[in-house]
Order: structure tokens, then sequence, then C-alpha cells
């Protein structure tokens, strides 16, 4: 048998050994408890599956892959769907990725007078608070700041979250400025860009009822969805 098709039974073993308590590592308490009193008969049935090899030293690697769907089938259900439930992707929730930017959330809101629940709110729906986030556009950072934007405001490096946080908010306080406290108006602008605000006259968040029709598709969408998340970190 080609030696690329092949792993010693031993090596085997011991993946199929760190497979399984990798997933009861998942549980807590007496269920993880009664669970490592199966890992013997675990590797009760592993002997006898590496008997069945013949005796050859080897197991092919379609065996092996078999075998761990076997044992994967046979994991109880509860099992399963923790498996299925936590990826390294979703090892952070998110209420743990927003409590580790309140103290920068919250020292740029009262630096710049923004209120720091739209700051969440910007945040939230530009990156889902990745401070590593790009655009397709090159924005880049929690507040998706475009290059020319940041370097105005002094960023020199826009996956910093403390830099980006500062200079988006503080974008963003200009523009609430810049149109009278009328802060719909003021994110169209943050997505669009205030010369396309300001040539449709879009001055208060009236005009903008009148005329958001006008703006891109996306726009309108952004201004509703950060409305709604700024109502859930205002609860």
């Amino acid at each position: 048998m080609n030696s690329t098709n092949s792993i010693d039974p031993r090596v085997m073993k011991e993946l199929l050994q760190l497979q399984l308590m990798g997933k009861m590592s998942l549980l807590s308490g007496e269920t993880a408890a009664s669970s490592m009193d199966d890992s013997g008969d675990f590797s009760a049935l592993l002997d006898t599956i590496m008997g069945q090899s013949g005796g050859t030293g080897v197991t092919s690697q379609d065996t092996l892959s078999s075998m761990l769907g076997n044992t994967t089938n046979s994991m109880p259900s509860s099992l399963g769907a923790l498996n299925r439930a936590y990826t390294p992707l979703q090892s952070v929730s998110k209420a743990s990725s927003v409590s580790q930017f309140d103290g920068l959330i919250q020292e740029a809101s009262y630096k710049y007078g923004v209120d720091t629940s739209l700051v969440k709110a910007v945040i939230q729906q530009e990156s889902e608070f990745n401070h590593q986030a790009v655009s397709p556009a090159g924005a880049k950072g929690l507040m998706q700041l475009m290059d020319g934007t940041g370097s105005g405001f002094g960023v020199t490096n826009p996956f910093d979250p403390k830099q980006n946080v500062d200079a988006g908010t503080h974008f963003l306080s200009n523009l609430i400025k810049k149109y009278n406290g009328n802060e719909g108006v003021a994110l169209a602008a943050y997505n669009a860009g205030p010369g396309r605000v300001d040539r449709l006259g879009i001055k208060t968040d009236q005009d903008l009822a009148n005329k958001l029709h006008l703006l891109p598709r996306e726009t309108q969408g952004y201004i509703s969805k950060v409305m709604g998340h700024r109502q859930n970190f205002s609860l």
C-alpha cells in the first residue's frame, strides 16, 4: 500500500482519542465526568477496530475517514450539537466583542459629544466590532475609515482600535454639527459622503425623509439599520 495513503495505527488511535477528548472538553460538571467514564470503552473499541486491520500495521485514509465518521455518528446528540455550535470564529460572543472596546468608545463619545449608543451602533453596522475589517472599497477598522478620512484625523494605523474609534467618532461629531444635530443626515453623510448629501440639498431629517429615495439603496438601508442598532444599545 502506498505510504501516502496509510497511517500508523498508533498515531490513528491517538488522533481518535484526542478527537473524543476535544468533544468531551465542551462539557462541564457531571456531564463531562460521565463522558470521561466511557473513555475506557472507547479505547477498547479502538483496539478491536485496529485488530481488524489484519495486523498489517497500516490503515488506509479511507478507513480512517470512515472510522472518524462512525465515531461522530455514534456520539450522543448533545455532544454533536455542541460540536456544531462552537467553532473558533464563534468563540467570542458579540457581548464580549462590544465590551472590550467600551472604554475607548466612552472616551471618544465624551470627548466629541456623541452619544455612546450611536457610536456603538455605527461600529456594529460598519464592522460588527471587527477591528481588522476591510471593505471592498478599502474602508478599514471598527468604524470603516477610508484612508483619506483617517489621515485627515491623524490616523497612522486604521486597525488600531483607539485611533480608529477616536477618528471615526470625531468625524461623526463633525457631521452632526455640520447638519445642526440632524443625526439621520449625519449618518447619510457618513455612509454616502457629505458631498452627495449636500448636492441633494439635504440639510435636515425632514429633507432626508423627502429625498431618501434619491440616495443609494445602501445608504437608505444603512440609516435605518444604525438607528435600530442604537435602540438596542440604548436598552
